[in-house]
């Protein structure tokens, strides 16, 4: 009688997860021939289907075997045995990688797109190799994707790959399952792949067979070279030439908002910046994100790559071109995205050439699609973790696991640095950032993203999830939508809730949400907000005092206006013997809207927490026009020192029977100026504030703990972008024993207000 263990079997399995496109099935033959089974894989859209025909022992150490060591960029989320079986005769002769096939609804995970790796770099590097030089080579192990994929099952012709045909040699790595380039979607080489050419601003090739080479001539010149990169366009320039830089925000309209630089290598960038273990880490990642790192003085680089601010955005080489313009040029390049003021990146050659005019002298181009639009990724690492400002290129489409399955979710986010969210199962897939949807054409970007990520996600949605502000355009297309459940969810509700899903909490906790601007339940603008927040359930125990808006709009462009407001709330006039501590008192505007602030006029009021810091940032002499969003707040926190123990300046907590209660700063203000008419150093009085607003966070978290019996404190909201007030207010508040959740998968700003909105639909609507 035989062992059943020597019986052969037929085993069908399912797996699902990030398994298309990297190097997945090459892996699985492997594993199948050295364990002698016989079978196929093959991809679907439901993820990867493999038959395993063998005994059960080596059956065993395969699914061993492919679970502890998939490929560098599979991420298997479930391996399932659908069947097993005494196999039927007879069994297949051998182990077969046969062609993909459709399924009626899509499982499957899409790969971002990912960093050359170290063995095409050094193909490129190599004379003798056939890739020599080549910009775009790439393998299983890295590449484009997400940004060049239009369908499922991820296939050669389901990508704008598909208008190259591989040439022999190619067509030869491409099927055998034991290359390196096995079905990797993009591969090609000088002869079948797609070609770089330099234009002028007219289109015209420029007359040259090298245009790398002259490419870096022109940037060694001080010249200024739009890029077409993976995701969509950059403008280049020679990062330590201060001419081009300066010349470049000139062109760009661009005044202080930092530049990005790209350097050559992490010794370069130490030659600039000062870089950590963990900043080397996620430099040289393979996501290749903008990590933000301290300057080193003297900045070596040009004043004009980030005036008047202590950090810098720093990328690694991240495409096989950029990587030909960084070996033999400059060490270092502005690589800015391509864009005018907040339109979305520029990604065809045609829109380079139509709304870069007048900015790029010339264009580095190429003739491969860029289907979808994707910015480069912004990340810090704080306390040794890495802390998304901006998630886009390198991590979209990979999902955030939300720990229960919704409906089908289409979650719009808000109005500013907009994301949207799109659930599948347990599956978030927050989308790359889109920007400001006052912008025209970031609108169009945002309903292109939309229906791209419902396309190859095969996914449609059964509830869209929208802002209260009802002026929104995100909140407009939600009702525009037809054959869908409307769920609209409070701003700061939505804040917390997005902090949660990185977690998968949902425990009630208390909620510091802190931002510039949010629609409140009631009509009003909030923004400085302390909730409990219980699900689909949110309670405003506290706020930060509600002020008025001078001018409105205005008042965040001009913080000097909220910094009138506050002076005139803590002293109820203007004392002409602060004109030297304010100039911009003698703003003829100042005048009129202190007579209207003394006589009560009807501004708009914001409780907003942002507003409170641009309002010192201008009070303390550090900002008092922002010329890109929050510059004032970033400022104040850079003028801030870094010492502990300083007391704080005075702050009211009002409390009123059956209404939230109210932080207001008035003491902190008449404190203040004081001090500024003692003559005290702006670096002390910048970090008392910072103290100052620490200190009545955990008052008021202290408060809330008392009326609801929580001890879970969930942070989020731009505010919480400010690293010193975050640290400072997180490890306050773990001493006094309470638990802390923080950001990091998603930004604490508005672009991680999707994810928020979609995981309220995890939880049960209790309204009914």
């Amino acid at each position: 009688m035989s062992r059943p263990d020597r019986e052969v079997l037929r085993t069908l399995i399912r797996v699902q997860g990030i398994v298309q496109g990297v190097g997945f099935r090459p892996t699985v033959y492997r594993y199948a021939r050295d364990n002698s089974l016989t079978g196929y894989v093959l991809n679907d859209s439901e993820g990867v289907e493999i038959e395993l025909v063998g005994e059960a022992e080596a059956i065993d150490r395969f699914i061993a075997a492919l679970q502890d060591a998939p490929p560098p960029l599979a991420r298997i989320d479930s391996l399932s045995v659908l069947v097993r079986e005494v196999a039927p005769s007879p069994t297949p002769a051998e182990f077969g990688i046969v062609p993909s096939r459709s399924a009626e609804r899509g499982a499957t995970l899409i790969s971002p797109d990912i960093a050359t790796c170290e063995d095409c770099v050094a193909e490129m590097g190599d004379p003798g190799d056939r890739r020599f030089g080549h910009p775009f080579l790439n393998c299983t192990n890295c590449g484009p994707r997400y940004t060049i994929i239009e369908d499922v099952p991820y296939d050669r012709p389901m990508t704008t790959m598909r208008d190259f045909v591989m040439c022999h040699r190619c067509e030869e790595e491409y099927t055998d399952p034991l290359d390196r380039r096995f079905h990797a979607q993009p591969t090609c080489c000088p002869e079948c792949g797609p070609g770089l050419s330099l234009l002028d601003d007219r289109g015209v090739a420029v007359d040259n067979a090298e245009p790398v080479a002259a490419t870096l001539d022109q940037l060694a010149r001080g010249g200024i070279v739009a890029v077409k990169g993976l995701g969509g366009f950059h403008l280049a320039c020679d990062g330590a030439n201060d001419r081009a830089v300066a010349e470049l925000r000139r062109r760009k309209g661009r005044d202080e908002k930092p530049f990005a630089v790209m350097a050559r290598s992490l010794d370069d960038v130490r030659e600039f910046a000062r870089l950590s273990g963990a900043e080397s880490l996620l430099l040289s990642s393979r996501e290749r994100p903008i990590v933000l790192l301290e300057k080193r003085e003297p900045f070596p680089l040009a004043h004009g790559v980030a005036p008047n601010n202590r950090w810098i955005g720093v990328m690694l080489p991240y495409t096989p071109l950029h990587h030909l313009l960084l070996k033999s040029g400059e060490p270092a390049l502005v690589m800015t995205s391509a864009n005018i003021s907040d339109e979305p990146i520029v990604k065809s050659n045609a829109e380079a050439l139509e709304r870069l005019g007048g900015i790029a002298d010339l264009y580095l181009v190429h003739n491969r699609e860029i289907l979808i639009r994707a910015d480069d990724s912004v990340v810090r690492a704080q306390e040794g973790r890495a802390v998304h400002l901006r998630r886009s290129r390198g991590y979209v489409p990979v999902p955030i696991d939300l720990g229960a399955a919704p409906p089908p979710v289409l979650a719009v986010g808000g109005e500013l640095k907009n994301t949207v969210c799109l659930t599948r199962g347990r599956d978030a897939f927050v989308s790359q950032h889109i920007g400001d949807l006052e912008d025209e054409r970031n609108y169009g970007f945002f309903q292109e993203t939309i229906a791209h990520l419902g396309k190859v996600l095969s996914v449609r949605p059964e509830l869209v999830v929208h802002d209260l502000h009802p002026d929104y355009l995100s909140t407009r297309f939600a009702g525009e939508l037809e054959g869908v459940e409307r769920v609209q969810v409070q701003h700061h509700h939505a804040h917390i809730l997005s902090c949660l899903a990185e977690h998968r909490l949902r425990e009630p906790v208390i909620g510091l949400s802190l931002d510039g601007t949010g629609f409140g339940t009631d009509g009003t603008i909030w923004g400085g907000e302390i909730l409990a927040v219980d699900g689909r359930r949110s309670v405003r125990l506290g706020h930060f005092k509600p002020l008025p808006l001078p001018g409105g709009e205005a008042a965040i462009r001009q913080p000097w206006r909220m910094a009138l407001a506050m002076l005139m709330d803590a002293f109820g006039g203007v004392d002409p013997a602060w004109a030297k501590l304010f100039p911009w008192l003698a703003r003829p505007e100042a005048a009129k809207l202190s007579a209207l602030l003394l006589k009560s006029y009807p501004f708009v009021r914001s409780s907003g927490a942002g507003r409170v810091f641009e309002a010192v940032s201008a009070l303390l002499g550090v900002r008092e026009v922002n010329t890109f969003e929050g510059q004032a707040a970033m400022e104040l926190e850079m003028a801030a020192g870094k010492g502990r123990g300083l007391r704080p300046f005075d702050v009211q907590l009002e409390g009123r029977d059956g209404e939230p209660w109210v932080i207001d700063f008035a003491p902190t203000v008449r404190q203040l100026v004081e001090a500024r008419l003692n003559g005290e150093e702006r670096e002390l009085l910048a970090t008392r504030f910072h103290a100052t607003v620490g200190h009545s966070l955990l008052s008021a978290v202290e408060k809330a703990g008392q009326e609801t019996g929580l001890s879970v404190v969930a942070l989020s909201g731009g505010v919480f972008q400010n690293q010193l007030l975050t640290s400072a207010l997180a490890r306050d508040l773990g001493a006094r024993g309470l638990t802390v959740y923080r950001h990091s998968l998603v930004p604490p700003n508005d672009g991680g207000l999707s994810l928020g909105q979609a995981y309220y639909c995890t939880f049960p609507d209790n309204s009914t």
